[in-house]
């Protein structure tokens, strides 16, 4: 599996919304311990803890995956997979509710997105390019 500098270390990254991802992430650092890795304008965040990962996010009405969802989107699960396109024919087999189908994003990753029985919102991924972050307007905090 590639790598990408731009994607949180993890195979399985949840993705949890707030108000204000700003405060959420310093909340989070400071009462929690995690650490700030990259900041994607005032919309993301990624957070790291050891070898595990949290995504901060915010996700307004208007937002292309919450207006598809069949509920309010308050999070998503994030997961690395080694073909995404090989993953996805299989899902799409199953009858799943697709959001969104395979795309590849100037980060440097090739995702697609899926909404599972609950309701639950999984976006699978593959790091298909090394991007610097500054590249596509994300800022590297703590690499």
């Amino acid at each position: 599996m590639n790598t990408n500098r731009s994607m949180p270390p993890g195979i399985i990254i949840p993705e949890l919304a707030y108000d204000d991802v700003a405060a959420a992430a310093a909340w989070l650092c400071k009462t929690f311990g995690f650490k700030e890795r990259l900041r994607i304008a005032d919309h993301r965040c990624q957070l790291t803890f050891g070898d595990a990962s949290v995504v901060v996010i915010e996700l307004s009405r208007e937002h292309p995956i919450t207006a598809v969802a069949t509920q309010p989107l308050t999070h998503k699960i994030m997961v690395h997979v080694p073909d995404v396109d090989q993953h996805y024919e299989h899902v799409q087999q199953s009858n799943a509710r697709i959001l969104n189908p395979p795309e590849t994003y100037p980060f440097g990753e090739r995702q697609y997105t899926v909404e599972d029985l609950g309701g639950h919102v999984w976006t699978f991924t593959q790091s298909v390019a090394d991007v610097p972050p500054e590249v596509w307007g994300g800022q590297l905090v703590n690499p």
